[in-house]
């Protein structure tokens, strides 16, 4: 249907970029309402047990203040619904137990911000405290088994493992770790009647609106929800949290528009982390390096009441070729908040314990750990025994191993110096996991020759509203300039999630289809008209460029949208489509996910135990690529998650009582410039068979391997063998 273009793959600028420099993008924070009003929440300072009781009588009586919400006097709200994510997160101040500290116990709402903050801590609460259940090895925590339905078995693992010449078993562990977007979650509500209008910092409007109307009892197109512009998010927008839930309630409770900003502290109690783990792995190998078996089990932690839909161990089931293998994934509860997804949920835990592990297993096998990985290089999909949709992993090792320079690392432990720093290469693989599911779109052309389409996705920074318009742009034959995308409102056509690396997929196929719809529309326009070169033509025989629609054998011979609509006296016309997930049987290929190689330097201080990461090399096969600058600073910014990852982020929780004793940017630790050395990002490998489009999706692509190529580096250096994240300073020395 349509010719190549240089629309598609060039390094556009982002087009919402000039509107955020400018301070001219409204996030759900800047919005304003005329009356508006705002909300502080109150938090819980235990962990575990009920509310005795709950005073708000001086806080009623403060200036400005209009209302005081706790479990005695809150409207009674509905569970929310179940999607692809798991349970809503139950709503807000319903009855009088406390499962983990930070727990929103009351709102209050007042004229100004710090009227209803000042009002807030003037909230005196009472509590029957119970002892918390913390630790992720607590036996009085419930171990849920198999709560992702995604345990699998392979062979038999045990037979192999008892016959492999060499087993290796570890034990690994990974941090609980804070999303920590930039800006602060925001939720604005206002009411007018029996409607209501949200503006969130939601990674995902539609799943706002289905669950603000089931929470409340609404008829779904009674709520509209707005997510223009977000600050970031990496998975903790994902989610319909309790503040959401606060917002709506308040505002309908004093008849006026409320806005509820969350403070950091309150971020880290309320919209989600990445849940910490303890993972054990045993391996079974011929000494030549084939694996015959591979066994991983996964603990990670969950909330009390709540549900976190977070596989970790499964990642060892599709990355190798291996014919015996299980995988199981377990959850204990705790008092602790709901856990969340983040930048590659559970990916990044379960790459960090495997990819440890088979350095690991090189040593003992004395096998370079390039060679290891490429001697179990999985040809075909190992759970499906189908070939892939599309896999350039053999390309990424071969392009990474040149641009970093392997073939120089000397294989002994502590081999190579630069001065008194211990120098040590790491690297490891990602196979990254495939998501998709279904998206719509809409597509328009008017008389003035320029094109709309539209999708209630969002777009959290990842660059969605420039490469759909780049897509469009294409599949119209139009120039940018021609053409206008549109997203976040949940009267748009229906959006997934803007996670799990499957949004551009999944909406750069709906409006793949949306578009090719809407050019049938014109060929249905001109079926008949013996004035059009077009007639009698099928979307087959057509291509499209230069705002033209034309016979594919003769460019000569065709006719611009505006004289079709302007001859047959229309001002527009519109198609919606959508796409749909295909199913791998179907199409006799297993759909792949984004494949990468992560290679890394690290210098290490041997008697100050510094550890210093002075280059990183990420090849990354991503299929299609719509924008190169795009798509290359998301493997950065994955990147420097995952130098965070492996060595600053750990939110840690005092033993006794629940709280989070770092809950600021100033105690918990992030990566900064000058922590980041040189990053090096390539693409390779070719547009994935499975969808018209061909992309894969590289928003979390990037983070993982990253960790463990750092580990496995360090264990060259140092051979210091470290197997829980993140690696400190008393680790090294």
């Amino acid at each position: 249907m349509t010719e190549p273009t240089t629309v598609v793959g060039a390094g556009v600028d982002r087009v919402d970029g000039p509107l955020k420099v400018a301070g001219a993008a409204a996030y759900p924070s800047d919005v304003s309402y005329p009356g508006m009003v705002h909300a502080a929440p109150v938090r819980s300072t235990i962990a575990a047990g009920r509310i005795s009781s709950i005073d708000t009588t001086a806080a009623e009586a403060m200036p400005g203040v209009l209302a005081v919400l706790t479990h005695h006097n809150a409207a009674r709200l509905n569970r929310g619904p179940e999607n692809n994510l798991g349970p809503t997160p139950p709503p807000p101040l319903q009855d009088d137990r406390i499962l983990h500290n930070g727990q929103y116990v009351a709102v209050v709402v007042a004229e100004r911000p710090y009227q209803a903050a000042a009002a807030a801590r003037a909230v005196t609460v009472g509590y029957e405290r119970a002892d918390p259940v913390l630790e992720i090895d607590d036996p009085r925590g419930e171990l849920r088994t198999n709560p992702f339905d995604t345990d699998a078995d392979r062979g038999d693992v045990a037979t192999a493992l008892g016959s492999a010449e060499v087993v290796h078993e570890a034990t690994y562990s990974t941090a609980e770790n804070t999303n920590n977007p930039l800006g602060p979650f925001a939720t604005v509500a206002a009411w007018d009647g029996d409607q209501v209008t949200v503006h969130d910092a939601t990674q995902w409007t539609s799943n706002v609106r289905t669950t603000v109307a089931e929470v409340f009892g609404l008829p779904e197109p009674a709520v509209r929800v707005y997510a223009k512009y977000v600050g970031g998010g990496f998975g903790s927008g994902l989610r319909v949290w309790q503040h959401v839930i606060l917002a709506v309630l308040a505002a309908r409770t004093v008849g006026r528009p409320v806005k509820l900003v969350l403070s950091r502290p309150e971020m880290f109690t309320g919209v989600g982390h990445r849940p910490n783990t303890v993972q054990t792995i045993r391996l079974g190998a011929r000494r030549t390096g084939e694996l015959v078996a591979i066994d991983h089990e996964s603990v990670q932690t969950v909330a009390m009441g709540d549900e976190n839909m977070e596989p970790v161990a499964s990642v060892s089931g599709n990355s190798y070729a291996c014919p015996n293998v299980a995988h199981r994934d377990r959850q204990r509860r705790l008092h602790i908040p709901c856990p969340g997804s983040m930048r590659a949920p559970g990916e990044a835990q379960g790459n960090f314990a495997l990819e440890s592990a088979l350095d690991e297993l090189s040593y003992r096998l004395n096998l370079d750990p390039l060679t290891l990985r490429m001697r179990n290089y999985a040809d075909t999909q190992p759970q499906y025994g189908l070939p892939w949709s599309s896999k350039a992993l053999r390309e990424c090792y071969e392009v990474g191993a040149e641009r970093f320079g392997w073939s120089r690392r000397e294989p002994g432990v502590g081999a190579m110096r630069d001065g008194r720093w211990l120098v040590g290469y790491g690297m490891a693989g990602v196979s990254y996991l495939w998501w998709q599911v279904r998206c719509e779109a809409r597509a328009s052309i008017g008389r003035d020759g320029t094109a709309y389409v539209s999708s209630a996705a969002t777009d959290i920074g990842t660059g969605t509203y420039t490469v759909m318009w780049q897509l469009s742009a294409e599949l119209l034959g139009l120039e940018l300039a021609q053409v206008r995308f549109d997203l976040g409102d949940s009267e748009m056509p229906w959006s997934p999630q803007a996670g799990g690396s499957g949004l551009t997929g999944a909406l750069g196929n709906a409006v793949y289809a949306s578009c090719r719809e809407l050019i049938r529309r014109f060929l249905d326009t001109v079926a008949d008209d013996p004035e059009s070169p077009l007639r009698g033509c099928t979307i087959d025989d057509v291509a499209v460029s230069g705002g033209r629609i034309h016979h594919r054998a003769n460019p000569g011979q065709g006719e611009s949208y505006l004289a079709i609509l302007a001859r047959h006296g229309l001002d527009e016309l519109t198609a919606q489509a959508a796409s749909a997930p295909p199913e791998a049987q179907q199409v006799g290929m297993a759909p792949a996910g984004a494949f990468g190689a992560k290679f890394v330097e690290v210098h290490v201080d041997p008697d100050l135990g510094l550890l210093r990461i002075p280059r990183v090399v990420s090849v990354i096969d991503g299929g299609r690529i719509l924008n190169e600058k795009l798509a290359r600073s998301q493997i950065i910014g994955g990147i420097v998650g995952g130098i965070g990852q492996a060595l600053f982020e750990e939110t840690r929780t005092d033993a006794r009582t629940g709280r989070i004793a770092n809950a600021n940017l100033g105690d918990y630790l992030v990566p900064v410039q000058a922590d980041i050395g040189e990053v090096d990002v390539v693409f390779v490998g070719a547009p994935d068979r499975l969808t018209p489009v061909g992309t894969k999706g590289v928003g979390e692509v990037g983070l993982p391997g990253v960790p463990a190529a750092i580990a496995n580096a360090v264990y060259h250096a140092t051979g210091r063998r470290i197997r829980s994240l993140p690696i400190t300073i008393d680790q090294l020395l």
